[in-house]
């Protein structure tokens, strides 16, 4: 008899433990297809202008014709965009608030020392919307035009040159880094909250060099404000088809991009994760907005949650061996 009552308790209990997980499965299918019922803030860890700030809106722009709500682009700069994720992390998983970033977030588990989250583990990634090529830039004054006249006048000068990024731990930083350490340019680098007042103070001459995403970059390039040396991409771009590659400028196998891609928290539940998804998925799917993202230079990626998470593992392994080349760090 006892036998038969504690079979009877432990299938009571299998019986009561799966009838909770699908009740938890319809209630996030309910809350997913329901979703949003407010408006929705999305972050992004730059200043307006910049070109996560440009996408982000576009995005936000077009999503109240499917949500019948608002999407309100919230900008927080600051530490390499560890200002914004520490808030995207702390924050529920309901949806109601959102992440717009770049390549920065995996870069930040190994460049900071301390961190108030974790970049990988808090962050349930949702869709991968385009990726864009870094361009090495200079002042116009510079006299410089080609990868080896840069390295030369950059070793002549007492000072060096100073090197402008968008911030610390951000891949133009990063980049920057990497570009010093396997050609001995004596660059110092002067962090910036993001591209529009870093490109102010390169095109005044307040700072000389930098690699800057191309479409920030694009039409100072196109208006002989700021001089493009080389492309740190694998080939050439139509928008700026006469600027070399890195390869053609000698530098085998250094290219750099940054993408933008949209988080949640990590305890959204995967059908509401799945539901913010289709939803971007079928905004960036239409011709004018791809056009929009092909004329900033960028690649078209759409990605689905899975395929993002898969481009972040690999994203991850490649700054974290990019952060050990160069010997950045920041604590």
């Amino acid at each position: 008899m006892k036998k038969i009552f504690t079979k009877k308790i432990v299938q009571v209990g299998v019986g009561f433990i799966v009838s909770c997980v699908a009740a938890m499965t319809v209630s996030a299918t309910v809350q997913a297809a329901e979703f949003p019922e407010k408006a929705v803030t999305l972050i992004v860890p730059y200043p307006a202008g910049g070109a996560t700030d440009v996408i982000a809106r576009m995005v936000a722009e077009k999503l109240p014709g499917l949500w019948g709500q608002q999407v309100v682009v919230t900008n927080r700069p600051g530490a390499g965009t560890t200002v914004a994720a520490e808030a995207l992390a702390r924050a529920p998983g309901d949806g109601y608030m959102l992440y717009m970033t770049t390549a920065a977030h995996t870069i930040s588990a190994s460049l900071y020392s301390k961190l108030n989250y974790d970049p990988i583990k808090d962050f349930a990634p949702i869709t991968l919307i385009s990726t864009i090529p870094l361009v090495l830039v200079t002042t116009s004054a510079l006299p410089v035009s080609t990868v080896p006249e840069l390295v030369a006048y950059a070793k002549a000068q007492k000072n060096g040159l100073s090197m402008a990024s968008t911030g610390n731990g951000t891949p133009q930083h990063l980049t920057g880094e990497l570009f010093k350490a396997k050609t001995g340019v004596p660059f110092v680098h002067v962090p910036y909250k993001g591209d529009p007042p870093m490109l102010t103070d390169l095109i005044g001459g307040q700072v000389q060099v930098a690699f800057v995403t191309l479409s920030a970059a694009l039409p100072y390039i196109k208006s002989g404000k700021l001089r493009a040396i080389a492309l740190a991409h694998p080939t050439r771009v139509e928008a700026i088809a006469n600027t070399p590659t890195m390869i053609e400028a000698g530098m085998p196998g250094f290219n750099a991009a940054t993408w933008f891609g949209l988080f949640g928290p990590a305890t959204m539940p995967q059908a509401l994760r799945q539901k913010i998804y289709q939803d971007v998925h079928r905004i960036v799917a239409d011709p004018g907005m791809q056009q929009r993202l092909l004329e900033m230079g960028g690649e078209i990626n759409n990605s689905s949650p899975e395929a993002f998470q898969a481009v972040i593992d690999t994203e991850v392994k490649n700054w974290a061996e990019a952060v050990k080349l160069s010997g950045a760090r920041v604590d």
